[in-house]
């Protein structure tokens, strides 16, 4: 597990003009469980449309635009039938008294969408699903933070893991397109990056496995997640593990350290 130490930004550019870098956040966020019967797997598809419902999910992301500094200049939202939801938000970069840090260091957690940000957004998108033969459910939140200026997405990072019922977190950061100071010299990124995972809390790195595929000189990084423990009774829903026989414990949570591994590793496993 890698040490979370702040390290020293680059030297602050004199710009050209404004800066015209894009850095974009991307998540796939997953929450995975067993519902045995076909009513409770349409209750547990009831519950999370309910629990992460257009308006509860503006409200996570009004607060990500306040943690990156971001001015909401837009909204729209919607809630669909028969499930899911989406927020889009345009956002603006307000006014910079000083430099952000853009550090490698965690941003914080969550106290218990259309938005724009001059070119930037914020947007989630909800799909509940689950399979009728094998009593798995899983509801996956997309989300992409996308802002054009100094400030970094990566200063929400551990709000919105800690937002979700997050079983399983896919995360994509890149920096686009270049900016130039002064001198006319193009500078493709802005600030030091060598993995997602220093951006994170310590308490988050020892509750996940993580895993990197970076490609630096394109300035595109990748983080999987996946939690290390599993307690069988965290993935029931509408029942307790002491309700399931010996052998159905097995079998239940056989079937869901498959369905988390399948989607972890991305690549179906062979029965």
């Amino acid at each position: 597990m890698p040490e979370i130490r702040p390290i020293a930004p680059l030297k602050q550019l004199k710009l050209e003009s404004f800066n015209n870098l894009t850095k974009s956040l991307s998540f796939n966020i997953y929450d995975i469980c067993y519902a045995m019967s076909e009513r409770e797997q349409s209750d547990y598809i009831a519950y999370i449309d309910e629990e992460y419902n257009a308006e509860r999910l503006t409200d996570i992301l009004t607060q990500v635009a306040d943690i990156i500094g971001a001015n909401i200049l837009n909204i729209a939202c919607q809630d669909y039938d028969p499930e899911g939801a989406s927020v889009t938000m345009l956002i603006s970069e307000l006014p910079i008294t000083e430099e952000p840090e853009n550090r490698e260091a965690p941003g914080p957690l969550p106290d218990a969408v259309v938005a724009h940000l001059d070119k930037s957004h914020i947007t989630v998108h909800t799909y509940p699903e689950s399979h009728p033969d094998n009593g798995i459910s899983t509801f996956r939140a997309d989300i992409d933070v996308s802002t054009c200026g100094r400030v970094s997405p990566l200063q929400a990072l551990n709000f919105l893991i800690h937002s979700f019922d997050s079983d399983i977190v896919i995360i994509d950061y890149r920096v686009r397109g270049f900016t130039r100071d002064v001198r006319g010299r193009k500078h493709y990124i802005d600030h030091k990056i060598n993995s997602i995972q220093n951006f994170m809390g310590k308490d988050t790195l020892q509750r996940y496995q993580a895993i990197d595929v970076n490609v630096y000189q394109e300035n595109i990084f990748h983080t999987k997640m996946m939690l290390k423990a599993f307690e069988l009774d965290n993935y029931l829903f509408g029942i307790d593990e002491d309700d399931l026989s010996p052998r159905e414990k097995k079998t239940v949570a056989k079937r869901l350290k498959r369905e988390m591994s399948e989607i972890f590793y991305g690549t179906n496993v062979a029965k």
